[in-house]
């Protein structure tokens, strides 16, 4: 692990523990990174509640109850996604905070989306924010990058 991911750790474990909040992650494209990460400090059982890696549309539906309509209309790689995903996790674990992730690590085209296309979210009550990412490395490189990046989207929620 690198120096940049190290330290976008230690800071979600300063916030999270000096507020005394939750967090809850819900992963479709990084496949469980975004918690791997959270967890790799010792500590985020102070804070963080749950990841559910939801791969599949079925898991989408059935487990995070994702709304037929938002992937009919959307597309599984699409902001409507995450933003649901985001919302659906937190208000299923209680959490204080969320973030999740959906998108195309590649190699190829899906759903018409291009590889390195990602979503990502982060929810609080109240407040949703995400942001389009558009990712040029090979697979590996782009889900590292799209955690990274969703624990710094959500680090902005919390500090704003």
């Amino acid at each position: 692990m690198n120096q940049a991911v190290s330290s976008i750790i230690k800071k979600v474990h300063e916030v999270f523990k000096e507020r005394g909040a939750s967090l809850s992650a819900a992963e479709s494209c990084t496949g469980g990174l975004i918690s791997h990460y959270v967890t790799s400090m010792p500590g985020a059982s102070v804070f963080f509640l749950a990841g559910i890696v939801a791969y599949s549309v079925e898991i989408k539906k059935n487990v995070l109850r994702i709304s037929q309509e938002t992937i009919t209309e959307n597309g599984v790689v699409s902001s409507e996604i995450a933003c649901e995903m985001a919302e659906k996790v937190r208000t299923l674990t209680g959490s204080d905070y969320s973030v999740a992730s959906t998108g195309n690590l590649g190699p190829s085209v899906l759903d018409n989306k291009d590889k390195g296309l990602i979503y990502i979210a982060a929810s609080k009550p109240g407040r949703l924010v995400s942001r389009e990412l558009r990712l040029e490395g090979d697979r590996e490189e782009n889900k590292e990058e799209a955690a990274v990046e969703a624990l710094r989207l959500l680090l902005e929620l919390v500090e704003e």
